[in-house]
């Protein structure tokens, strides 16, 4: 069993994300959930954490709330694809839960100094902020973390919210900078193999026929977000980005990369957040991330679905 820190900002294809790892208590003990601000602001994924948990029936995880703010630059959100609440497409019942009063930030620390040497996974879902935040105020935390699995950034596929940038990064490429840079293992799931995984209609229909609320709600939500997606792209469906990591942490077997050198670019106004990824080994620099490139889409839904079915 893996024992989770989760930073995320949901967005509905995070709600999955986090519904699948609610789904696989055998495998994953939740240390704490940080909210951060990204895909809409701190007080919106606040709730949305907890949208997720009492639709899931989960109890007893604490939440905490993590940096308003990136670190240099304003925040850039993302209403134009997930909605005014940041979780739009599925009416939830009334939020009950409250965060913690602890900081995030403080929490994670906390967390990490009381966990063996290499024994905590960070699942790192949204912008960085808060974690290098974390590894800048307190730099004996990263001996305590086994690997960070992060959604971020982008190579072949380049950028979805600059023609350069990964959204994830480009919120705040400074914070990106420092946790690629903090020593700590890192596995990064870009949109390189989120682009592979298309939610067509009949993976999301799938959803709903396990005739479970969760199911349902998955169905709903990502038939939402898929708008803007299906516009800009033209596919037969939107990408999937958030259960990428709980899906490498289950089933690693179905993702195929390499370790390779990689930087954030954080000079430049036209390049801003971009991921300078080193995939051909051009370079003597040290290799710090494992980049994976290309995903088994088939058993990853079917994974994923079966994860979805185990709720209420």
């Amino acid at each position: 069993m893996r024992d989770l820190i989760c930073i995320t900002d949901p967005g509905q294809e995070q709600a999955v994300a986090l519904l699948s790892i609610f789904a696989s208590p055998d495998d994953f003990r939740v240390l704490g959930i940080v909210a951060s601000a990204g895909n809409t602001t701190l007080d919106n994924t606040v709730e949305n954490v907890f949208k997720v948990l009492e639709l899931a029936g989960v109890t007893g995880v604490p939440v905490y709330k993590g940096v308003p703010q990136p670190l240099l630059r304003p925040l850039v959100t993302a209403a134009h694809v997930h909605g005014d609440t940041g979780l739009d497409g599925y009416t939830f019942a009334p939020v009950l839960g409250r965060p913690e009063a602890e900081p995030g930030v403080a929490a994670i620390i906390r967390m990490l100094r009381a966990a063996p040497p290499r024994s905590v996974t960070i699942a790192q879902f949204s912008s960085m902020t808060t974690l290098a935040v974390a590894l800048t105020e307190a730099p004996d935390i990263a001996g305590h973390i086994a690997e960070i699995v992060m959604m971020a950034g982008a190579y072949f596929e380049v950028g979805n919210i600059t023609p350069a940038a990964e959204f994830n990064i480009y919120v705040d490429p400074h914070a990106a900078a420092i946790v690629l840079g903090s020593g700590v293992p890192i596995v990064m799931l870009p949109l390189d193999v989120t682009h592979q995984l298309r939610n067509t209609r009949a993976r999301l229909d799938a959803f709903s026929a396990i005739g479970n609320e969760c199911g349902r709600a998955v169905d709903q939500l990502l038939t939402f977000s898929e708008t803007f997606d299906l516009d800009k792209y033209g596919w037969d469906g939107a990408p999937l980005h958030g259960p990428v990591v709980p899906m490498y942490l289950l089933h690693p077997e179905f993702f195929h990369g390499r370790l390779v050198n990689a930087r954030v670019e954080t000079g430049s106004e036209l390049t801003m957040g971009m991921l300078v990824a080193d995939y051909w080994q051009i370079t003597d620099l040290p290799r710090n991330v494992f980049y994976c490139r290309d995903v088994d889409a088939d058993p990853f839904y079917e994974e994923l679905t079966a994860r979805i079915a185990r709720l209420r």
